[in-house]
């Protein structure tokens, strides 16, 4: 990819995620999102908060609740506030239906505690996230530790029940293996191509050990892509 490619990428990231911030009211509870496009929606949030904007935001990340404080963004809790006005997130991939593949940032329970909390849920990216299919991006399984094996033996069944030949891989960081915020761990399954979304969420929730997957169905109210062209938006019927 040309330096060119990446530096337009993250312009139309930008764009996006200014085009949410649009939708931000005073007196808001806003979820905050986690990842290099959510950041980009943070940092002009924390300019509108400079300027006198009152709102509150509860992260979905260590990291996002980090970036939030250091640029003086107030944070609340769902404890607190569990029903939220507005969340503004990124993804990995997403499809015409609105259904989302999310967790390569390793916060993907949060996140969908976080949005399935959210009166609105804004989805802002570029347009290379946008696939026919679902599935091109390895899905995210969040799993505990305990048996660990033996849910990944269980995914595997529950994959081949719909005809898919999974590729599984325990998620590693600094060679060792990658700990979400909550402390479980990550299966990311490479499966190229996710023929029924739907059914696949529901199988693979059922399965004991597992804490949730990357799948985010019937979640997003509302999908802002920036492209080269300029904005789209895709809406929730």
């Amino acid at each position: 990819m040309s330096a060119k490619k990446v530096v337009d990428a993250d312009a139309q990231k930008k764009a996006a995620a200014l085009a949410a911030l649009e939708l931000v009211k005073p007196g808001m509870n806003l979820g905050l999102g986690t990842g290099s496009t959510a950041n980009h929606f943070i940092r002009a949030l924390a300019e509108k908060v400079k300027a006198g904007l009152e709102v509150k935001g509860v992260p979905t990340s260590k990291a996002t609740a980090d970036l939030a404080k250091d640029l003086g963004i107030p944070l609340t809790t769902l404890g607190d506030h569990p029903f939220l006005d507005l969340c503004v997130d990124g993804a990995d991939e997403f499809d015409s239906e609105l259904r989302l593949i999310k967790g390569g940032g390793g916060a993907l329970l949060i996140e969908k505690i976080v949005a399935s909390s959210a009166k609105q849920v804004v989805i802002i990216t570029d347009e290379s996230k946008r696939v026919k299919k679902l599935g091109a991006f390895p899905l995210p399984i969040e799993v505990v530790n305990m048996g660990v094996k033996a849910t990944a033996w269980k995914l595997e069944r529950a994959f081949r029940m719909f005809d898919m030949k999974p590729k599984m891989t325990m998620r590693a960081k600094d060679s060792q293996i990658f700990r979400t915020d909550l402390g479980n761990v990550i299966i990311d399954v490479a499966c190229e191509e996710i023929k029924d979304p739907d059914r696949l969420d529901f199988a693979l929730n059922n399965i004991p050990g597992v804490v949730n997957n990357g799948l985010f169905i019937g979640i997003a109210t509302k999908i802002i892509i920036a492209t080269s062209k300029g904005i789209e938006e895709i809406n929730r019927k």
